[in-house]
């Protein structure tokens, strides 16, 4: 059966405005709770910080809450939301995320990327019943943080670069058929990026509304088509491969993870790599978080395990890691292969 999911319900208010009765179970961080908890008063039953979106611990988490709890709330990043998704749908009780940062698209989708096996699967458990934007609370957030949602729209480059790649050789499925019009409309989503990125990295709150605007119609044009391959490809597949060696049992910053492989697949799609870079770091992503090392070993391992895992085809699947072209093109990305000019 194919559904096409709608966002949730998304207010913009200040959370001393909310009065919830429902005995809820409150999932956060101790940093994010700490700037949302004196503006946030909640009838609580149980609370917890979730450290990891692996499946057993997800399916742990979710068969403790207790069956008082009528609602979920999900307050702080991205982690932190999709598990209060995740255990919401396993309990069949609503679910409110409170964003304490602009930083992924999962805040209004409908999917969960689960952790198994080694990479991430997308479940989908149906948006949550709502999301509150409180700006103030928003613009509190760390620059690398705040409005690091903007690679969810610099992924459309290379997603999109990925999906013409696999239509030019027929490697789309039906259901991921190219689509000219749904390109035409994420490429002018991905255009606005560009625009907003200064913006976004000086905390602006104009900025920061266009850059939430754009994250939902990219979330709805997804919802749309029923696939996420005008904004998933290559660059997503090297942060699933990279996370496992650089989390060490703690959870790292999506754009961390997703700003160094948008280089990575923009270089090897022969894209001019500046204008990416430079909208990356105006926007406060950070790209020097990973080491050198896995940089160089999680790219040669990359043409196996797109195969491995199935992923959607991409530029990796015909990928020579140790060509000196690939070299020469990942050395252009800054990131460095050489280990001369590190971030």
């Amino acid at each position: 059966m194919s559904i096409m999911w709608p966002l949730p319900r998304i207010e913009i208010r200040s959370l001393n405005k909310i009065d919830e009765k429902r005995p809820a179970a409150l999932l956060t961080g101790s940093k994010a709770w700490s700037v949302a908890s004196s503006s946030l008063s909640l009838p609580l039953v149980v609370q917890a910080e979730p450290h990891t979106a692996d499946r057993n611990f997800l399916d742990t988490l979710a068969s403790n809450i207790p069956e008082q709890v009528e609602v979920i709330y999900g307050v702080g990043g991205g982690l932190t939301c999709d598990v209060a998704k995740y255990v919401g749908r396993k309990n069949d009780v609503p679910v409110v995320l409170v964003p304490t940062v602009l930083s992924v698209d999962g805040f209004f989708t409908a999917l969960v990327a689960v952790r198994e096996h080694g990479t991430v699967n997308y479940e989908p458990v149906g948006p949550a019943e709502s999301v509150i934007i409180d700006w103030d609370l928003i613009q509190q957030g760390p620059r690398y943080l705040r409005g690091a949602g903007i690679v969810e729209l610099l992924t459309i480059v290379t997603g999109l670069l990925d999906w013409q790649y696999a239509a030019r050789l027929n490697k789309t499925t039906p259901e991921t058929r190219f689509i000219p019009w749904a390109a035409s409309l994420m490429a002018g989503i991905a255009q606005q990026a560009f625009k907003i990125a200064e913006g976004v990295g000086e905390g602006k709150l104009e900025s920061l509304e266009t850059l939430l605007d754009l994250i939902c119609m990219e979330v709805q044009l997804t919802n749309i088509i029923g696939h996420n391959r005008p904004q998933e490809g290559s660059e997503q597949y090297f942060a699933y491969a990279i996370e496992p060696k650089v989390a060490r049992g703690r959870p790292i910053p999506y754009a961390d993870l997703v700003g160094p492989g948008i280089l990575i697949a923009s270089a090897l799609h022969k894209q001019n790599i500046s204008p990416i870079r430079d909208t990356l770091v105006a926007a406060g992503v950070r790209l020097g978080q990973l080491r050198p090392d896995d940089i160089l070993s999680t790219v040669r391992e990359l043409p196996q395990y797109v195969r491995d895992h199935r992923l959607p085809y991409s530029i990796l699947n015909d990928l020579n890691p140790d060509s000196e072209e690939v070299q020469r093109l990942l050395a252009t990305t800054g990131l460095d292969a050489t280990r001369s000019r590190p971030l």
